[in-house]
């Protein structure tokens, strides 16, 4: 306690003498424990008190009570305070009161008490203006009230609104603990949320794919299944952060619309998190090991190291996967800038991990007998033919899924699809397959390409080839001096290449590059000399043509 300059008491709930506020110091959030300015009305002291303005802000949180006999008293408030006063500094100026409303708003007080007709007779009228616009309680205390009672009375409500919101968070959290020590998953977890707190609940990775659910819950999803965790709402959403890794979100919704979440379930839900990001880990920890065993066995198989291939059957069906039936090898690897740099915020898991775990959320939804392993950069998934046979339709379901609709910050990634095959035994050469239309897809169309291998053309043959030098002195031989890479010879080479896709045709090579007829004509002169009369002679216009994708799909 100390003493005011009227001789009143002044206290807070957190110290026995206020802090002094610097305004360099970030505004505290609204606390989990405290009264709204509404219930404190209802305490017996505060019985006859009139609200005379600001009836918008009677749910403003009060934490704290202070009382302004000092002239300063700017430089001791805190947020979330009730402050008392009986207009004793302002006495010889009331005008003053009306700039001290905006000024104790800024600072994030709750509301103002004063006690007339002791050194102020009313509350000016432009100040009780200024409160109804910023929604800030302007309280009048009866004559007969000793601040003393308010502080008082104030003070054991908080204090005991304060001791039942910690046991009750106590209870919250040996109940949701119970929930992991006892081996639950967080679908067990999600379940015990709603169960504690009355509404639905969802536990979600850090850009919304749901993870868990309980109860129902509508909208708030975009089309590929995301939930939206930044649109506005009467949820509240909390990460799931565990050693500066964010692992995901964890969202609760009201039991109705008369029953919002109050501070005191957010601070539960606080608690919830906590919990999930054990959950999480453990879950995490044991992936890590299943993942590893699965993916030394595909990769064995994909190898040509496994002998006993009746016997590979069997054992990748105790994984839940069918690798005897028609299907296709689908390559997904991430582009070279899709991993970020480090920061020091809290670190989403690896993307490799995270681009694994999106993979096989998808597929499980769609082909749940489906193979999927993480090699590093590169998902592979044994994605068994569709029924109705449009596998373009559902890698492209896969795809669009996968990306989330553009949500969430999606790495991009390249992606090569094989040609169909009928069991085991041609695996290895499905999964060379769809390596090689992620590389030539990447090679044609930069990052992001999806690619058939069976639509590849002529680049199919060439991607068999693997002797380099060979195909080096092919192009020598085809190109001659153009194959020198130059910035004048690239350009040249561009040129060749629309000519020969027009089947020379000077017109349209001339529209398609912007060329004055004339120059294209000059450029087709200096392209013979150079490598022969291409323009008469078919087979040389083959030659190139090969040549040409030679260099562009192997880089030589």
């Amino acid at each position: 306690m100390v003493e005011g300059a009227n001789g009143e008491a002044t206290s807070s709930a957190d110290v026995a003498q206020p802090e002094r506020a610097s305004p360099a110091m970030p505004e505290r959030a609204t606390p989990a424990v405290g009264l709204r300015v509404r219930e404190i009305l209802g305490v017996s002291s505060l019985a006859g008190v009139r609200v005379l303005a600001g009836a918008t802000g009677l749910d403003r949180i009060v934490r704290y009570l202070n009382i302004m006999e000092v002239p300063d008293i700017l430089s001791w408030v805190k947020p979330h305070e009730l402050l008392l006063t009986t207009g004793y500094p302002l006495r010889e100026d009331p005008q003053a009161l009306v700039s001290l409303v905006g000024e104790l708003d800024d600072r994030g007080l709750a509301a103002l008490a004063i006690k007339l007709h002791r050194y102020l007779d009313e509350v000016p009228a432009t100040m009780l203006a200024e409160a109804d616009r910023r929604g800030f309680p302007i309280l009048e205390v009866p004559a007969g009230v000793g601040f003393a009672d308010v502080l008082n009375e104030v003070l054991a409500e908080l204090l005991n609104r304060q001791a039942a919101v910690l046991a009750r968070s106590e209870e919250v959290h040996r109940a949701l603990a119970a929930v992991v020590l006892d081996g639950g998953d967080l679908g067990d977890l999600a379940a015990e949320v709603t169960r504690l707190l009355g509404g639905p609940a969802l536990i979600t990775t850090p850009d919304g794919r749901v993870l868990a659910r309980a109860g129902e819950i509508t909208g708030g999803f975009d089309p590929s299944g995301r939930f939206l965790i930044e649109s506005r709402g009467d949820h509240v959403v909390v990460p799931i952060v565990a050693g500066r890794v964010d692992h995901g979100r964890i969202v609760a919704f009201p039991a109705g619309p008369l029953s919002p979440l109050t501070d005191a379930d957010v601070h539960h839900l606080e608690r919830a998190a906590t919990v999930a990001a054990l959950a999480i880990t453990k879950e995490l920890a044991v992936a890590a090991v299943e993942s590893k065993y699965r993916a030394d066995f595909l990769r064995d198989l994909l190898a040509g190291r496994v002998e006993d291939l009746s016997a590979a059957v069997t054992h990748a069906r105790s994984f839940g996967w069918e690798i005897d039936r028609p299907s296709v090898v689908v390559v997904a690897e991430l582009d070279a800038d899709a991993v970020p740099p480090a920061t020091s915020a809290p670190q989403l898991r690896p993307v490799e991990e995270r681009f694994a775990a999106a993979w096989q959320s998808v597929v499980r939804w769609r082909d749940p007998r489906a193979a999927v392993v993480n090699f590093n950069r590169e998902v592979v998934v044994l994605l068994g033919l569709p029924a109705d046979g449009d596998l373009d339709r559902l890698v492209a379901d896969l795809v669009r899924l996968v990306k989330g609709d553009g949500g969430g910050g999606r790495r991009s990634f390249s992606l090569g699809v094989s040609r169909p095959t009928d069991g085991p035994q041609h695996l290895v050469q499905a999964y060379e397959q769809a390596r090689a239309a992620v590389r030539i897809g990447r090679r044609l169309h930069g990052d992001g390409a999806r690619t058939r291998f069976d639509r590849l053309g002529v680049h199919r043959l060439l991607s068999l080839i693997t002797d380099r030098a060979e195909l080096r002195g092919f192009l020598t031989d085809a190109l001659g001096e153009l194959a020198v890479d130059n910035p004048e010879n690239s350009d040249l080479r561009r040129t060749l290449a629309v000519l020969l896709e027009t089947n020379c045709n000077v017109a349209e090579t001339a529209r398609r590059l912007h060329f004055h007829y004339n120059t294209l004509r000059y450029r087709i002169g200096k392209l013979e000399r150079m490598v022969g009369p291409f323009t008469s002679e078919p087979a040389l216009r083959l030659d190139l043509m090969l040549a040409l994708r030679v260099l562009e799909i192997r880089g030589l």
